[in-house]
């Protein structure tokens, strides 16, 4: 039977890898006192969920007073490393957003990939505003944090080289 997580509020929030460029998995993590959950996630899923949260949080300042005052104020420091041990519940598939005003929380609800017809998994991530500026600035430094892409052909090079097809005549 799927279970469904709840970390309301987090104490811990952040987006992480483990690994070298090339070979990094990506993780979402959050914590709420001891209680931590780790899930896998992808690259482009950082990215995305970056820009997503950078959208909401320009949203909801425009239309909650609330969110405006919080983000204007001093932004407070976030602990943005990993916390040991990464032990992933499970390898995200959708990830959708909410916000409570009342609470002037955001929620980032993970689900976790599964085959067609079976439930997920879910943990919902129930953040502040400032963590959640915290995590945008942080998954947008792991991602670019990669492996350097080729200004030739587009592709990640390698730490022990890179065969360019552009380089060796073979696309023109």
């Amino acid at each position: 039977m799927p279970q469904h997580i709840e970390l309301n509020p987090l104490s811990h929030f952040t987006v992480g890898t483990v690994g070298q460029p090339g070979q990094r998995v990506f993780y979402l993590q959050g914590g709420r006192g001891k209680d931590q959950i780790s899930l896998i996630i992808e690259k482009m899923q950082a990215s995305a969920l970056a820009d997503s949260f950078e959208q909401l949080l320009h949203e909801l300042g425009t239309q909650f007073p609330a969110v405006q005052k919080k983000l204007s104020a001093t932004p407070s420091q976030h602990d943005m490393r990993l916390h040991e041990p990464v032990e992933a519940l499970f390898r995200v598939g959708n990830l959708g957003l909410g916000f409570d005003e009342k609470l002037v929380r955001i929620v980032l609800v993970a689900y976790e990939m599964v085959a067609e017809g079976d439930e997920p998994n879910v943990v919902s991530f129930w953040a502040s505003p400032h963590q959640v500026q915290s995590l945008i600035e942080q998954a947008r430094s792991i991602v670019e944090g990669g492996r350097p892409i080729c200004g030739n052909c587009g592709d990640p090079i390698d730490p022990d080289g890179h065969f360019c097809p552009h380089r060796n005549g073979y696309i023109k």
